[in-house]
């Protein structure tokens, strides 16, 4: 075969490539959450119970609420390296800013929202620094997210706040129509979620600016805008995030969001967001949160040490980098 058609076959493929690579990324995430639960309730039948799926719902919820921020952080291209120390931040706040064993401070339910609203507040501050200040994202977030793990620190001194609120406690413990509280209320902000990013301006602009900054700029799109404006959304979701954590616990940590940035990346990734931004939704990453809320609660089921778990969520952190990149693999110069 000459060069001219080995050519002329290569382009002719791309075309089913591309759908086979699409119907991956929209149908991949839901048919290997099939597969795990399935394979998971073949193993052991106490899986599926119906106590056991409340359980996989209740784990989900915190994870839940931290993806949907960072699902429009990602689309942009952008990366919040910030949500672990945000979140210290924001538990003890909310934990102080509740009846405790601390301060004299009881602002009850409104507890909830000064928490969420601390952490728009600084989502706030590192758009405003990624904007203006010109510093790559995932260096201004992991800078402030030091800043805030810091801030809570001091706050917190050598003992952590308890939380004395029993009315807030026994809500965020228990149940609505069988189902838990703090699920509903990651529920809702995944619809909210949805509704933002699939019928207003603003979500159709994040998709905008993550796929080309420079055509969205030229096509008079308000980009620093949009980004500070998602960095605020997702600081929101992160607050509320520790606000929802803290009340179940009944207690503000300083370690409280040990582990969730990594989890929140990865299911945001593992649902069809493309870490070189553009793509994505809300709903694929609820799918990519209930993928590793199933394995770990599977893995349990079957036996498995905690150090073995570990491994195994590292290797799907690994997979789901590699699948993630395949597709522009060839357009990358460089690989840093």
């Amino acid at each position: 075969m000459t060069p001219r058609h080995r050519t002329s076959a290569s382009v002719a493929a791309l075309p089913g490539r591309s759908a086979l690579l699409h119907g991956f990324r929209t149908s991949g995430p839901v048919l290997a959450l099939l597969a795990l639960t399935i394979g998971f309730a073949l193993a052991d039948a106490r899986f599926a119970s119906l106590a056991n799926l409340r359980i996989i719902l209740d784990s989900a919820a915190v994870p839940l609420v931290l993806a949907i921020g960072m699902s429009f952080v990602i689309r942009q291209g952008s990366l919040d390296l910030s949500v672990e120390g945000l979140m210290a931040a924001c538990s003890i706040v909310c934990a102080l800013a509740l009846a405790n064993d601390r301060t004299t401070f009881d602002l009850g339910w409104v507890a909830l929202p000064v928490a969420a609203g601390f952490g728009a507040v600084f989502g706030l501050v590192n758009g405003i620094i990624v904007t203006r200040l010109r510093v790559p994202s995932f260096m201004a977030t992991l800078g402030l997210g030091s800043l805030c793990q810091g801030l809570a620190m001091l706050l917190s001194g050598d003992q952590p706040p308890l939380i004395r609120d029993a009315q807030l406690r026994q809500w965020a413990l228990g149940q609505t129509s069988g189902f838990p509280n703090l699920a509903l209320v990651a529920l809702a902000c995944l619809a909210a979620g949805f509704f933002v990013e699939r019928f207003t301006r603003f979500g159709r602009y994040s998709y905008v600016v993550g796929s080309d900054e420079s055509v969205a700029r030229a096509s008079g799109l308000d980009v620093d805008l949009c980004k500070v404006t998602v960095f605020a959304f997702a600081g929101l979701m992160t607050g509320l995030a520790a606000a929802m954590e803290s009340s179940r616990l009944g207690v503000g940590h300083v370690e409280i969001g040990a582990g969730q940035m990594l989890a929140a990346i990865t299911a945001v990734v593992i649902g069809g967001t493309s870490l070189s931004g553009g793509s994505g939704s809300v709903l694929g990453s609820a799918v990519g949160v209930l993928a590793l809320t199933v394995v770990a609660n599977g893995l349990v089921f079957v036996g498995a040490t905690p150090y073995l778990q570990k491994a195994i969520e590292g290797t799907i952190v690994l997979v789901v980098a590699v699948v993630a990149g395949w597709h522009v693999r060839d357009r990358l110069r460089v690989v840093k």
